[in-house]
């Protein structure tokens, strides 16, 4: 009798392993690079690409959600890489302005569909919503998984930074197109939401999804804050990078990235980093 409950423990951890391995995890980094301005001095981007994209690959990102990206940063991220990517500029849904582009392993993933809507009342057309200062976008990908043979999507976007009405409005809008274009699948939205954790905006998006941070199995690393503005003394208090999923993931790792170089941040945010599983 005990050998045969040892035998069959034998086969159920076998088969849980086996189970296990399947299941592959999906590497996501949300990062808002700053955008190329020479402005910025020695912390303009041509100083700190190499080191942006040394990041990337380090931890092995799947999946990579930017924002600030101007035409020239979209392309330097794509550039030597196992890429392929989702997004438009925000000023003309082609190549003018910022990008909130999402990065894809084009050997691992297969895009399915995808497109781009503005943070406004005419999502179709580029323009400015509400009391924003800018124009603001939500781009979104459509992802065949080859390794665990499931689709998902991933929203990627960046609230403005003036207009509180603009952002409580965004995140109602992004509710109702995310149930409009994935009402069944497994949903990752990520971004940069220019709001802290008690905002009525991130109410809106906690009443449908969970952020990554609260639900990580491992205690999440690293600091709270996400925003330094390129001071290396900065508290990191607030919170305003975020990724989000709904229940059809499971979080197994969450940090706050705060690599570094000659005590200099890649950009005046710290990169999101979650190790997702169906």
């Amino acid at each position: 009798m005990k050998q045969t409950i040892m035998l069959l423990f034998i086969c159920l951890s076998a088969v849980s392993i086996t189970n296990a391995q399947k299941n592959q995890p999906i590497n996501i980094i949300s990062y808002n690079i700053r955008l190329n301005v020479k402005s910025d001095g020695i912390n303009a981007w041509p100083n700190r690409k190499d080191n942006v994209k040394a990041l990337v690959k380090f931890y092995d990102a799947d999946i990579l959600c930017v924002q600030e990206a101007l035409p020239d940063q979209f392309d330097d991220l794509l550039a030597n890489s196992d890429f392929d990517v989702v997004g438009v500029g925000r000023d003309d849904g082609k190549r003018k302005g910022e990008f909130s582009a999402i990065y894809f392993n084009k050997n691992r993933f297969t895009k399915k569909d995808g497109g781009t809507f503005w943070l406004s009342l005419t999502p179709d057309l580029p323009s400015k919503g509400w009391d924003a200062a800018l124009n603001r976008i939500c781009s979104w990908v459509k992802l065949y998984d080859k390794s665990n043979k499931k689709e998902f999507i991933v929203f990627n976007t960046h609230y403005d930074h003036v207009g509180v009405q603009a952002r409580i409005e965004s995140a109602k809008l992004i509710k109702q197109k995310i149930q409009e274009i994935a009402p069944k699948l497994p949903v990752i939205f990520t971004g940069d939401l220019n709001v802290t954790p008690e905002t009525e905006a991130i109410a809106t998006i906690k009443s449908f999804l969970v952020d990554t941070r609260e639900i990580s199995v491992e205690p999440p690393y690293g600091p709270t804050g996400t925003f330094n503005s390129f001071k290396w003394d900065s508290p990191l208090k607030d919170k305003i990078d975020y990724i989000f999923v709904n229940k059809a993931f499971k979080v197994q790792k969450f940090a706050v990235l705060s690599d570094s170089k000659d005590q200099r941040y890649y950009s005046d945010h710290l990169p999101v980093f979650v190790r997702l599983f169906f």
